[in-house]
């Protein structure tokens, strides 16, 4: 059965109750165009860089607001609404970076915390140290819709095959890359990554994205996209600013592109041996 999906994508700021607001005006919009699966980008609840200044507005799942509107627009419009990411205060001090998807009757079907932190240094100068503030996921999930089965990443997550060929094996035909890019590495990665992950997988992949400059001074990328399991471009949002980009999902595509390209099947185990290079007289045995 195909449906149809949307991506949303947002310039958060750094007050969670506008950006719930923000993000309720435009889900209203894409359920009005149709679609049933909504996606909104990570850290659709506040970005925020001072950390102190963050924790101060954080609150436990229970009486976060994103999560409070998610579920009330997905009883709202009878829809499976997604929050990419938010982020949610925990008990031991830590932040949990995390996403929920919301069954039509608002109840939350599946949670998911990101897995891989964001610890890098960038040639502009840039240096993120994720792990320092968030703690990070330890388990991947596929989850049985009633129209495909779904599997969860987010951002950072991309950069690493081997979460989404695990959860393709185990059946996932719609992977979800909710993002918050920056837009260095945006500019040299973003397209590239997400339309391997959907080819080498034979899977639909819908990436919801942050974009523009924020009120805490960073840049995201933008350029929310949905891709089809033979890596066309099915819909993409621009540089900057808010958007709602949909796409009509069909995950009878997925076994098409599986049949005609069967890598999932055809993969075998291997061992991997580190030997030494050349030596003088010959080759090293």
């Amino acid at each position: 059965m195909s449906f149809k999906a949307a991506a949303i994508q947002m310039c958060s700021g750094v007050d969670p109750v506008k950006n719930a607001a923000a993000m309720a005006r435009l889900v209203r919009e894409a359920a009005a165009q149709g679609a049933i699966y909504v996606q909104t980008p990570e850290m659709t609840g506040i970005l925020q860089r001072d950390r102190a200044a963050a924790r101060a507005v954080l609150t436990d799942e229970a009486h976060d607001v994103i999560v409070k509107t998610g579920s009330e627009l997905a009883r709202e419009f009878g829809i499976h609404m997604h929050v990419g990411s938010t982020a949610i205060a925990l008990s031991d001090g830590k932040i949990a970076n995390r996403g929920f998807l919301f069954g039509p009757d608002g109840r939350i079907l599946n949670r998911y915390d990101k897995i891989h932190m964001f610890d890098v240094d960038l040639d502009n100068g840039e240096s993120w140290r994720e792990s320092a503030a968030y703690t990070a996921g330890s388990e991947a999930r596929v989850l049985s819709l009633p129209f495909a089965e779904m599997g969860f990443a987010i951002c950072y997550d991309v950069r690493f095959p081997a979460l989404f060929r695990a959860q393709a094996v185990a059946g996932a035909e719609v992977m979800t890359v909710p993002s918050s890019f920056a837009r260095q590495t945006g500019e040299a990665h973003w397209e590239i990554l997400l339309r391997a992950r959907a080819i080498e997988n034979g899977v639909f992949v819908i990436a919801a994205a942050q974009a523009g400059r924020h009120e805490d001074g960073r840049e995201t990328f933008g350029h929310s996209m949905i891709i089809d399991p033979w890596g066309t471009v099915l819909a993409s949002a621009g540089a900057t600013g808010e958007a709602v980009i949909l796409a009509e999902i069909d995950p009878g595509a997925v076994k098409a592109a599986h049949d005609k390209i069967p890598n999932l099947r055809n993969g075998r185990e291997f061992s991997v041996e580190k030997i030494a290079g050349a030596v003088a007289g010959g080759v090293a045995a």
